[in-house]
């Protein structure tokens, strides 16, 4: 039902101290809570089942993923997200460039999805999204320091990352 992670690092940075996040899935809460095995059978309420309402989205979604989705468009999405996400760290915009590599990441899932990448692409495709997740993470802590970490309480702490 949970899931605990801890973060060592963010965007190839070192975090000091270490934090954690705990997750619940709400689905599998509601499965143990009902007595189900299949989450398309939980209640939604009391005339319908969550499959009632969203199976048909998952299979189309699925469908499409593993299917139907344009590998052409998705490895130029891939390239054209990936750009603008540099020029963007350029610009010290690194919030909207962060949104482009999630977008890379999207863009790659989708692509590995309709298993478009090999397993040597793969590794290069991964090293590209990290590279932008790094850039970012290096421009916001960069604007943060900047700013004198103005959210911290201990002003005479460093930021988050560890030295």
């Amino acid at each position: 039902i949970t899931q605990f992670t801890y973060f060592q690092q963010a965007g190839g940075i070192d975090l000091s101290p270490v934090s954690g996040e705990l997750t619940y899935g709400a689905e599998r809460i509601c499965m143990y809570l009902q007595g189900v095995d299949n989450v398309y059978d939980l209640k939604w309420n009391k005339e319908m089942k969550y499959g009632d309402i969203h199976l048909a989205t998952e299979q189309q979604h699925s469908k499409y993923n593993f299917e139907s989705a344009d590998v052409e468009m998705f490895q130029k999405l891939f390239d054209m997200y990936e750009a603008e996400s540099l020029r963007l760290v350029e610009e010290g915009l690194v919030l909207p460039a962060y949104d482009y590599c999630l977008k890379c990441s999207h863009a790659f899932n989708m692509l590995d999805a309709r298993g478009a990448i090999s397993v040597a692409e793969r590794t290069g495709f991964i090293g590209r999204v990290r590279n932008l997740a790094r850039k970012c993470a290096e421009g916001y802590l960069a604007g943060r320091e900047e700013l004198g970490f103005p959210l911290l309480k201990d002003k005479n702490k460093k930021g988050v990352a560890s030295e």
